[in-house]
């Protein structure tokens, strides 16, 4: 079994950066009336306290959201703010959404959300913490692998829609696999948004997979990448990426708006 807790580096800058991608697309899908299906292959908890000894421990989430909702960096009418602000009503100050407590939050009632989260304390965890933002809704969360939840329901009904790939990578054949993956799944679903997150570090073991992703010319194709100080002396981790598929409208401004952010940041 998998050992990464998202808990220690929850809110960080590499979240920051998906966070507010994921939410911005959100918010521009819903802006028609017609349903949407969100998937998400590896969903995580979904829920964290930022005062949890594990995210006080590595001080990220300190110099990720913290500091821009500290500083006012955050649009207070950001989608991304919106959904804090929804979690911290329900969850408590220190509360901040994963990416499913996100969804939960921006996405309606007709829309289809499919979780796929492997590790079965943390497959419990999501479960509790959606349950009562719309677990009620057409929300499933299921405790299997993610890529082959993912090709199981594609193409997904609704067909508009988004995929979520967020990965931890500490299993070292995503990098070759998913490459594969996101072709397969445009072949099936051509109509949708598959969203892919990756980290950038120091040895460039995702650049081979950038380059393959690069190679098939999908449509709609953004890649934005952002880059940051390591969290701690010796992190490989030196930036974060979002490589997108059918971008939807607005994703390129909102990606222009976090590259000036994270200059400032420094």
């Amino acid at each position: 079994m998998l050992s990464y807790q998202h808990i220690y580096h929850a809110g960080n800058l590499a979240d920051v950066q998906k966070h507010a991608l994921l939410a911005r697309m959100l918010d521009y899908l819903t802006r028609k009336d017609k349903p949407l299906s969100y998937i998400e292959t590896h969903a995580g908890r979904g829920l964290y306290q930022l005062d949890a000894a594990e995210a006080v421990k590595t001080g990220e989430a300190a110099a990720g959201i913290n500091r821009l909702l500290d500083g006012s960096m955050l649009d207070a009418e950001h989608p991304l703010a919106e959904a804090i602000t929804r979690t911290r009503s329900a969850d408590g100050e220190k509360a901040y959404p994963g990416s499913p407590l996100i969804a939960a939050h921006l996405l309606r009632e007709a829309d289809s959300l499919n979780f796929a989260e492997l590790h079965p304390q943390e497959s419990a965890a999501l479960r509790q913490a959606l349950w009562p933002h719309g677990l009620g809704r057409r929300v499933h969360v299921h405790q299997q692998d993610g890529f082959e939840l993912a090709q199981s329901l594609a193409p997904p009904t609704p067909r508009r829609g988004l995929m979520l790939i967020d990965p931890s990578y500490e299993v070292k054949r995503d990098y070759a696999q998913i490459p594969g993956h996101i072709a397969k799944l445009h072949r099936k679903w051509n109509v949708g948004v598959i969203a892919l997150w990756y980290p950038i570090l120091t040895d460039g073991t995702h650049k081979p997979m950038l380059t393959a992703l690069e190679a098939q010319n999908l449509p709609g194709a953004l890649r934005h990448e952002v880059r940051f100080p390591p969290a701690r002396e010796g992190h490989r981790m030196v930036g974060s990426g979002m490589f997108i598929v059918n971008a939807p409208y607005g994703t390129e401004a909102e990606a222009a708006r976090l590259t000036k952010l994270f200059a400032k940041l420094g």
